[in-house]
């Protein structure tokens, strides 16, 4: 019974170890292809048709001016709606 404890263990730290380090460079994939301001007129500025959305850049959740979280995550970024939805992140689904 030992044995295959130590066994399966073992496996799944060899999973793991195989699958985080794809999940990392995806993420890190999709991240790149999106240019993100520091400020509301600096993202405005290179998208002047579209709407400026606030990325938070952990959860990769988008919100829109107006709504609760709207530049007041940790971890966030100004960036283009169109260029949010393209690169895969999405928008609130709670409205906040």
């Amino acid at each position: 019974m030992l044995r295959r404890l130590v066994l399966y263990a073992l496996l799944s730290a060899s999973c793991l170890a195989v699958v985080l380090p794809a999940q990392v460079a995806t993420i890190a994939a999709v991240s790149s292809q999106i240019a993100m301001f520091p400020t509301e007129g600096a993202a405005q500025s290179h998208c002047p048709s579209d709407v400026v959305v606030w990325l938070n850049t952990k959860s990769g959740i988008f919100h829109e001016k107006g709504m609760r979280w709207y530049g007041r995550t940790k971890q966030g970024a100004y960036v283009c709606r169109k260029e949010a939805i393209a690169a895969g992140y999405r928008d609130t689904r709670n409205g906040q």
